[in-house]
This record gives C-alpha cells, sequence and structure tokens, in this order.
C-alpha cells in the first residue's frame, strides 16, 4: 500500500488561500504560515499531518496527495472542512 506524508493549512475562503498560497510562493515558510493562520489544529506541528494511507483523509484530499509532485505547493483544494494548502512531503 502506498502512503504518504503531507502537511496543510485549513481556511475558511478561497481567497484567503489564494493570499497564503502567494505568501508561501513568494518566500514565507510553509510552517511558520501554518501556524499563524490554520483552522486545523495540526498548526502546532506546522500543518504536519504525518502519514496516511489512501482512504484515510477526505476524498478531495487524496485525489492531490497521492498524485502531486513531492514538495510542491498545490491548492486551493475545497474540502467540506474548508479551503487546504498541501505540500506532499513523502510518498513510498
Amino acid at each position: 500500500m502506498t502512503v504518504a506524508s503531507a502537511r496543510h493549512i485549513l481556511v475558511d475562503t478561497e481567497e484567503e488561500c489564494m493570499q497564503l498560497k502567494d505568501r508561501i510562493d513568494a518566500g514565507e515558510d510553509f510552517g511558520d504560515v501554518a501556524k499563524a493562520h490554520s483552522n486545523c489544529p495540526s498548526k502546532a506541528q506546522g500543518g504536519d499531518l504525518g502519514q496516511f494511507g489512501p482512504g484515510m483523509m477526505v476524498k478531495e484530499f487524496d485525489e492531490v496527495v497521492f498524485k502531486a509532485d513531492i514538495n510542491t505547493l498545490q491548492g486551493p483544494v475545497k474540502t467540506q472542512f474548508g479551503y487546504h494548502l498541501l505540500e506532499v512531503t513523502n510518498r513510498d
């Protein structure tokens, strides 16, 4: 089974998600932005979700995490929880 490690930032609006993406693309640290802005408890770890397999996260999340290039900023990805920026840090 394939497993992945990823980190994310969860916010309420697509607009905020895009603003944060621009800041990270401009050089701000993903973990620092996550700690300051994410609505998810994972923000305490800089957005780190740890390791998980297919089906353990919502479908929209899985579709990105198991296809995207490693260490590239993805998003906004809309789920029932809000809008996410994702970065896959590892996949085996």
